[in-house]
């Protein structure tokens, strides 16, 4: 269903000639991804999904080879972000196989629902929004890293679906511990909100604060919020919250959210605009295309960040083996 607000507001879209670049899109058979997947396709890129399902994939491709032709470069592979294990495999191979790797896209996620744990007994929205997301990345920086130090290639980008949700994480959050992280206790919403801001922090003082500027890497890494968009995520507030609130919030989302085209748009200015450089917007957070955000003090906060970076690898490592992480400072 499309917005009732969308004759009236929204952002615009703004996408660039991808001619000869490669790019990886997780959950990018559908929803958000998807449509990001299918604008990179119509302007020249190779797209690589990543989704759990193979139908999901299959179907995606049909339809993104019936816009654009019998022989766009689209492609999908299987992977669950729930388990650090499959993640290993599936990302350790793409770098191994792929020769560039330009633009990634980290659009898979959990809304808001009930706690649970993923396939290493992690609280699921922790698990697919961040840690499975950003071992991706380190899985393929090095290739990343490679792309970066091509002639004439332009700054590859990485780019994380967060969200204003971010706001309503618990007051506090301190990253410390697994204990921390698996406390059914937490609402359904703060637990959703944890994991965006963790994208946010991991992004400034992550990737952009203890990779980008120490290696002296030429790679951009943005977050953005895509808005209140109008996918099947938008279902899981009746898991969240059973009863007529559940309902209720649906009906509010799905009335007064952005389609899922618009939903993309953020995004896509964010990996393809000439502006991030230009106005050297690295490691920022847009709330729109073109609006840098204005994130909490726990999103500001450099300790929270170290502390969040630090959990991370400790807990890949735990669950994947000691020898998962991959060294940031490597180049394929």
């Amino acid at each position: 269903m499309q917005s009732i607000l969308h004759p009236i507001i929204g952002p615009k879209k703004e996408i660039h000639d991808l001619t000869g670049r490669t790019a990886l899109i997780t959950g990018g058979a559908l929803g958000i991804g998807f449509e990001i997947a299918r604008a990179f396709v119509q302007n020249g890129a190779r797209v690589i999904m990543v989704n759990r399902k193979e139908e999901q994939g299959s179907d995606a491709i049909k339809q993104i080879k019936d816009e654009c032709g019998q022989d766009a470069k689209i492609e999908w592979l299987p992977c669950d972000l729930g388990s650090l294990k499959n993640v290993r495999e599936v990302f350790s191979g793409i770098c191994e196989r792929e020769e560039r790797m330009d633009l990634l896209i980290l659009s898979a996620g959990i809304n808001a629902n009930q706690y649970g744990e993923d396939a290493d007994g992690i609280d699921r929205h922790f698990g697919v929004n961040w840690l499975g997301q950003i071992y991706a990345v380190n899985l393929l920086y090095p290739l990343i890293r490679k792309t970066s130090k091509m002639p004439d290639t332009p700054a590859p980008r990485i780019v994380f679906e967060a969200s204003e949700q971010h706001r309503m994480a618990p007051k506090v959050v301190h990253f410390g511990s697994m204990d921390e992280i698996n406390n059914p206790e937490i609402g359904s919403l703060e637990v959703y909100a944890r994991t965006k801001l963790a994208i946010i922090l991991g992004v400034k003082y992550g990737l952009l604060d203890r990779v980008i500027k120490p290696n002296g890497d030429n790679v951009y890494v943005l977050s953005v919020h895509p808005g209140a968009v109008n996918t099947a995520m938008q279902q899981q507030w009746k898991d969240a919250y059973p009863g007529l609130f559940g309902k209720m919030v649906t009906a509010v989302m799905l009335a007064g959210g952005r389609d899922v085209e618009q939903g993309s748009y953020s995004a896509l200015y964010a990996a393809t605009s000439p502006e991030i450089e230009e106005k050297g917007w690295n490691g920022y957070y847009f709330n729109d295309p073109g609006q840098p955000g204005k994130e909490t003090s726990q999103a500001s906060d450099p300790t929270l960040g170290a502390a969040l970076w630090d959990l991370t690898h400790r807990i890949i490592r735990e669950k994947a083996g000691e020898d998962a992480i991959t060294p940031w400072d490597q180049t394929k």
